[in-house]
């Protein structure tokens, strides 16, 4: 496939990369120079100019791209770039920063195919590490619904319990399901959890850890010592 990436920063030459490592065709929109010649040296094809203008998106060559993708720090450069690109029936990603995230919900998202928070992304990565690796988050779908994967433990209450007898809390669902060396798929009610096996699911915030209690199981606080001199 081809794309047009708007920006040689940060984001937009990693999203480059990953496109580039998947065989897709690659196109930059760059107006700072310094950044045109980084990109450049990286191999990748670049356009100079200005990404909010519609003949500079010409010579990229949007008119044959399957997707265009705002990814300056400039909210307008970004916005103005996808509004040029659904004239053209291209598909387009608009990145926003976190602080302008309720205006784009009120003004823009409906004008764009999808809208893209680096921040919000950094911050899943973040909370995995800091989860371990029993528990990582796949993706925040809405204000207080988030995707998690969860991994069953020694210390789980339902190793051993099908599908069908955990009783998630109402605000919950299992999606997905997968044995532990097998491909995740659809659940079926009488799957068994057992160790290392692994369960997505949908949950809203308040009752994540109600969740993580019942699927990994409580996580053990660290030995206290006893004997003279402890607390």
């Amino acid at each position: 496939m081809r794309f047009v990436i708007i920006g040689a920063g940060r984001v937009g030459l990693r999203t480059a990369r990953v496109l580039r490592e998947e065989g897709h065709e690659i196109t930059i929109v760059e107006r700072d120079r310094d950044r045109v010649e980084r990109a450049r040296e990286s191999g990748f094809e670049v356009v100079h100019g200005d990404g909010s203008r519609e003949e500079v998106l010409s010579e990229a060559g949007i008119e044959d791209a399957d997707g265009l993708g705002g990814l300056t720090g400039d909210l307008n450069v970004n916005f103005a770039a996808c509004s040029i690109a659904k004239h053209h029936r291209t598909w387009t990603v608009l990145r926003v920063d976190q602080e302008h995230r309720e205006e784009v919900y009120q003004q823009f998202a409906d004008e764009v195919d999808e809208v893209v928070y680096p921040e919000r992304i950094g911050a899943l990565g973040a909370k995995n590490a800091l989860l371990g690796g029993s528990i990582r988050a796949i993706a925040d779908v809405a204000q207080s619904l988030q995707v998690v994967l969860m991994t069953v433990t020694e210390s789980s209450p339902m190793q051993g319990y099908t599908i069908e007898e955990v009783a998630l809390p109402a605000s919950s669902r299992i999606l997905a399901f997968g044995k532990a060396d097998e491909p995740m798929g659809l659940p079926l009610e009488d799957d068994s959890l057992e160790v290392g096996d692994r369960v997505a699911v949908l949950a809203e915030f308040d009752v994540l850890e109600e969740v993580r209690q019942l699927i990994v199981g409580e996580t053990l606080a660290p030995e206290t010592e006893t004997g003279e001199g402890a607390a």
